[in-house]
């Protein structure tokens, strides 16, 4: 009779570990700064249609002013998340450009959080 052997499951190392914690909240960061700016770039866009398209007075102006500095801020803090995302993964510079880029097309952050988020997840459960 054959015995079956147990398969070898690797250890990951110390190393290996660690850089999935860092990567882990790199990833939560990005995630949490992408969903707030593709908001705001909506609320921008909104913002923009009302102020040049539909032409609203200035008494609407007051109230949403500040949406364009407050998106600027966002997309700067976003920016640094995606730095640190990208350094802490070692992507490509390809795959930089595309996440700078979704912070300034509407709707694409979302859809580039959720393909990142599953990449990057298989990538750091796969080293735990």
């Amino acid at each position: 009779m054959s015995e079956t052997r147990p398969t070898a499951v690797p250890v990951p190392t110390p190393a290996a570990r660690a850089w999935a914690d860092k990567a882990d909240g790199s990833l939560r960061r990005y995630r949490v700064m992408a969903w707030v700016t593709g908001v705001m770039l909506l609320v921008l866009t909104v913002e923009m249609l009302l102020k040049y398209v539909v032409g609203v007075g200035d008494d609407v102006l007051r109230w949403i002013g500040w949406v364009p500095f407050a998106h600027g801020w966002i997309y700067v803090v976003y920016l640094v998340t995606v730095l640190g995302l990208w350094s802490a993964m070692r992507w490509s510079f390809g795959r930089l450009v595309s996440l700078v880029l979704a912070g300034v097309v509407p709707v694409m952050s979302f859809v580039v959080e959720r393909r990142v988020h599953a990449q990057a997840r298989e990538r750091i459960d796969a080293a735990r």
